[in-house]
């Protein structure tokens, strides 16, 4: 009996470490408030981005939802079409995340625009 007992134990302590290792696969998952360093001045949003590498970026401008996020280690990239005063400019992210704190930028025709960002 001690021996089903033990095996048991053994088996939920295997399932918890599992599950606790999934959930911490995506760095980049959350909510972030973010800030934009733009020709146009900073340009606040809030980016919540899902483990399966979709999100939304929201901001005074309406929102955008964001797919294709791909995510190494703590390198995250995507690529994203935004509405600029009815034009369509098409956006490149890439950036770091170490813990609560995202830095990046994004690459677009017009040069590079700088992002930080924190967890909210």
């Amino acid at each position: 009996m001690s021996k089903i007992i033990r095996n048991s134990l053994a088996a939920a302590i295997l399932i918890i470490l599992t599950a606790c290792a999934a959930g911490n696969s995506n760095p980049f998952a959350g909510a972030w408030d973010t800030m934009a360093t733009t020709p146009l001045g900073n340009q606040e949003s809030v980016w919540t981005i899902a483990e399966d590498g979709t999100g939304m970026m929201a901001s005074d401008q309406g929102d955008q939802a964001v797919d294709g996020i791909v995510v190494d280690g703590n390198n995250v990239s995507f690529d994203v079409d935004v509405d600029a005063g009815g034009q369509s400019l098409s956006l490149r992210f890439n950036g770091v995340v170490e813990g609560d704190s995202l830095t990046g930028a994004f690459a677009s025709d017009f040069g590079d625009f700088d992002v930080t960002g924190t967890r909210q």
